[in-house]
């Protein structure tokens, strides 16, 4: 084989595997939007709302701040966001935190 036709194998072998890998990434961050989306309109949905006064954001960024990577799921019930962070190293952080006050509640470790 000549060395042209080596290297558009090598190219193509990469992007066969690295495309898949970016468009589920993208997924991934489509989901966590979603995620996001729906946790605030559950908690604005809660008979409780006024009592909610954490702004999402703010606690994302908190829990981004004491664990850093990605978020991979949000989701609000009976007054808390229960948020799971990926970390760099691999493990799951599940925290949760109080919508009334931003306070974290609790942090466990998959």
């Amino acid at each position: 084989m000549t060395r042209t036709a080596i290297a558009s194998l090598i190219t193509a072998a990469t992007f066969a595997v690295a495309a898949p890998l970016a468009f589920a990434q993208d997924r991934d961050d489509r989901r966590g939007d979603d995620d996001r989306v729906h946790a605030a309109a559950a908690a604005k949905a809660d008979p409780r709302f006024r009592a909610n006064s954490a702004s999402l954001d703010s606690i994302l960024a908190d829990a981004q701040r004491r664990h850093p990577g990605r978020v991979i799921d949000v989701s609000y019930d009976d007054g808390e966001y229960d948020i799971d962070i990926r970390q760099d190293d691999g493990r799951i952080v599940e925290l949760e935190y109080s919508a009334r006050t931003g306070r974290l509640l609790e942090a466990d470790y998959d």
